[in-house]
């Protein structure tokens, strides 16, 4: 198949999406127990899975028309009403979040139903007839049958890959269209820890504690970065053009993996801001678990990605990713939990270095170990 490019539609949609993840973050900023994390995936992954289906119909299409473009923004508007229901989306604003998902799911059924037979048989038709009405009815219902149905309808929507695969086992995917489209999003998540980085401290007078988490933390969100665009995003790109099932690359580890990678990329940037603004106080356990719970999930969801794509798990990352979550518990059940927030940012930022550093030195020995060898 010939090379496919991201189109300037798709770049415009995304900034719609920049938005979402924004409002996703507030949303987890504002209840971040369990109860508050459970709610906020639940909202997010409508949101995702929106922004999914719009990059794969792209995928296997040529998108770069008019009709198609009008498609692209349709789904961009119904995305902007999602964004703008997150906030009260389980008080007063449900009806308007389930409504906008279901008008995003049915454009798409609608920019696909004359190309593709029975488009109502698949993960498209699941999310225009069933999961799209099922998050309607639960924004009409008071919690928690609200919560109850649209778990069910995350649930239907991320498990219609695996029930269809052997339908969509016909479809041809563009190899390289995928990776950079799913690496934008990972993008929009790492950019939003820039804005949880910097908007707490730019209303207020800087002193040089505050400017010293910022840059503490800025180190943080380079190396989640550098872990993901320094090896992995090739690696996933390879498999991809390589695999004998694209099908199953897509789904195993672009869907639900990034599903993974991108919310706890979001987690951190929350954990950022609540943070980086007191250098100096104590961080309570909401605070501790986002920073360092969201960096071992990004960390250790790389073994997810690793394993579907090699059948191998990387011992770096499981390293890392554990002793992140060994200091998190070590922060909460002994006296390091009064440890500054400075001292806590600082602790994370010298494991995520490190990390990066020791692959960094491990894959330059195997080039020179394939280089002796040769």
């Amino acid at each position: 198949m010939g090379e496919k490019r991201v189109t300037w539609a798709e770049l415009y949609f995304d900034l719609v999406f920049v938005f979402a993840v924004t409002q996703v973050s507030a949303l987890l900023h504002h209840h971040h127990d369990w109860a508050g994390c459970g709610r906020a995936l639940v909202a997010f992954v409508p949101v995702y899975w929106c922004w999914v289906g719009t990059t794969v119909q792209a995928n296997v299409r040529d998108v770069d028309n008019p009709r198609d473009r009008v498609g692209i923004f349709a789904v961009g508007l119904a995305g902007l009403f999602l964004a703008l229901a997150l906030p009260g989306a389980f008080g007063d604003r449900g009806m308007l979040f389930g409504g906008a998902y279901w008008a995003a799911r049915l454009v798409l059924v609608g920019l696909l139903a004359r190309r593709v037979r029975r488009i109502w048989l698949g993960p498209y038709g699941v999310g225009a007839f069933f999961s799209g009405p099922l998050l309607v009815v639960g924004g009409l219902l008071p919690s928690p049958a609200r919560e109850v149905l649209w778990a069910l309808a995350a649930t239907a929507d991320l498990s219609a890959p695996l029930v269809f695969r052997r339908r969509l086992a016909k479809v041809e995917y563009h190899p390289g269209h995928l990776p950079e489209r799913f690496g934008l999003f990972l993008l929009v998540a790492l950019g939003e820890s820039i804005v949880g980085i910097g908007a707490p401290v730019a209303g207020s007078p800087l002193h040089p504690g505050q400017l010293v988490s910022v840059a503490v933390a800025f180190v943080i969100s380079c190396a989640l970065w550098w872990q993901y665009f320094g090896y992995a995003a090739d690696a996933m790109r390879h498999v991809l053009e390589t695999a004998s099932s694209r099908r199953d690359v897509l789904r195993r580890v672009f869907s639900y993996g990034h599903l993974a990678l991108i919310a706890g990329v979001i987690t951190v940037a929350v954990g950022f801001g609540e943070t980086v603004a007191r250098p100096g106080a104590a961080l309570g356990g909401g605070a501790l678990g986002l920073l360092y719970g969201g960096s071992a999930l990004y960390l250790l969801s790389f073994n997810y990605t690793r394993w579907m794509m090699f059948r191998r798990l990387s011992p770096t990352r499981s390293a890392a990713g554990l002793l992140v979550a060994a200091l998190l518990a070590l922060l909460l059940l002994t006296p390091l939990h009064r440890l500054p927030a400075l001292a806590v940012l600082g602790l994370l930022a010298a494991v995520l270095v490190g990390l990066s550093c020791w692959e960094e030195l491990r894959v330059r020995r195997a080039a020179q170990a394939v280089g002796a060898t040769v």
